[in-house]
């Protein structure tokens, strides 16, 4: 009898640990609104010398930026589909997605801004 408990115990402690393990961390899903830029640009691209600000954003990103959001005064790292992001480049925009610690954005939606 005390056998059988040891082992029901120990099959549940595995079954509960397993489940929260995969589990994980959860996100949640934000709005946000801003015009795709690069990473090596920001809010100024006057630096370049390259205009329209569209052409800028995709040549940085040729060189090896990367695109972003700029909303307000931040700049977030994109994490999505680059083809996408390219077709967007230097326009405004809706995006849904999740924000990392480290101001990373992976793009659940993007649309143009109304």
């Amino acid at each position: 009898m005390k056998a059988k408990r040891i082992i029901l115990a120990t099959i549940g402690s595995l079954l509960l640990g397993t489940t929260l393990l995969t589990a994980g961390p959860t996100y949640t899903i934000w709005t946000y609104r801003g015009v795709i830029t690069d990473s090596m640009c920001g809010s100024d691209h006057s630096k370049m010398q390259i205009a329209p600000e569209t052409k800028c954003v995709r040549e940085c990103v040729q060189g090896g930026a990367k695109y972003a959001l700029l909303s307000g005064q931040n700049v977030y790292m994109l994490m999505g589909n680059q083809k996408t992001l390219s077709e967007f480049a230097g326009q405004k925009v809706k995006i849904s997605g999740t924000l990392y610690s480290n101001k990373d954005l992976k793009i659940v939606s993007i649309s143009p801004a109304k």
